[in-house]
């Protein structure tokens, strides 16, 4: 019987690895231009208990007066426009038209703007923002497209900037890990298992984001996270980004 060379072996296991990879996330971009379709107009009322903790976001950020602010992922705006009604400078995107033309639609805010595009390939120059910010989106992804757009979010915060993320928890106490897995996988896509089992902050740290600051909310089943760019050229004094002499 012939052997098979252990570098073809490894090569054939790599291929496999990437088409799986690329299969994943060609699902990804299918399945969520057809649910967001159907689902974009009724976003808001299934995310009515969240709805309270989009001021909190803008307050955990802290940011300067004057920011730039990118809300990637933005669906229907909502934490876009928390953004925008305490005056800052706010640009939403999403992958989903429909989703879009429902931020559009309510945005009362002339600091605010949404444009339909791809977080994995953000169509903005490098430190272009002063905050990016990901709210509840990162548990819909596979975990290929999580960190190419936490990459991406990176590349266009600005060295003095902040990046946020807004997402799924667990609390600490046995009996609460159990109810709320068990209660948010009733209605959340498939991706959710792995996202709420995996290390978020290694995600974050392996994606360029030196974490700053940590917080834990509704009950231990969200967590708000904030860093910069891992390259040790900002730190947080008081809550506000300083510039390292280099």
């Amino acid at each position: 019987m012939a052997r098979v060379a252990p570098r073809k072996q490894e090569d054939e296991s790599l291929k496999n690895r990437i088409d799986r990879m690329v299969d994943e996330e060609q699902q990804y971009y299918s399945l969520t231009k057809k649910v967001w379709d159907i689902l974009a107009p009724f976003y808001n009322i299934g995310t009515a208990p969240i709805s309270a903790l989009r001021d909190q976001v803008v307050d955990f950020t802290n940011a300067r007066g004057g920011s730039r602010i990118l809300d990637v992922a933005t669906g229907t705006g909502e934490q876009a426009f928390a953004f925008a009604k305490k005056g800052f400078d706010v640009t939403g995107i999403d992958l989903s038209e429909a989703m879009f033309k429902v931020a559009k639609k309510n945005n009362k805010y002339p600091n605010a703007r949404f444009q339909v595009a791809d977080a994995t390939k953000l169509p903005f120059e490098d430190n272009a923002f002063d905050v990016s910010c990901v709210s509840f989106a990162l548990h819909d992804m596979p975990s290929t497209i999580q960190e190419k757009v936490l990459k991406e979010m990176v590349r266009v915060t600005d060295p003095g900037g902040l990046v946020v993320v807004v997402d799924y928890a667990l609390p600490k106490n046995k009996m609460g890990r159990f109810l709320v897995y068990r209660f948010v996988r009733l209605y959340e896509a498939k991706y959710y298992e792995k996202f709420i089992k995996s290390d978020l902050r290694a995600l974050l740290e392996k994606s360029g984001i030196a974490i700053r600051e940590e917080r834990r909310v509704l009950l231990g089943a969200g967590i708000l996270l904030k860093g910069t760019k891992a390259d040790g050229s900002a730190v947080l004094r008081g809550g506000i980004l300083q510039e390292l002499p280099m």
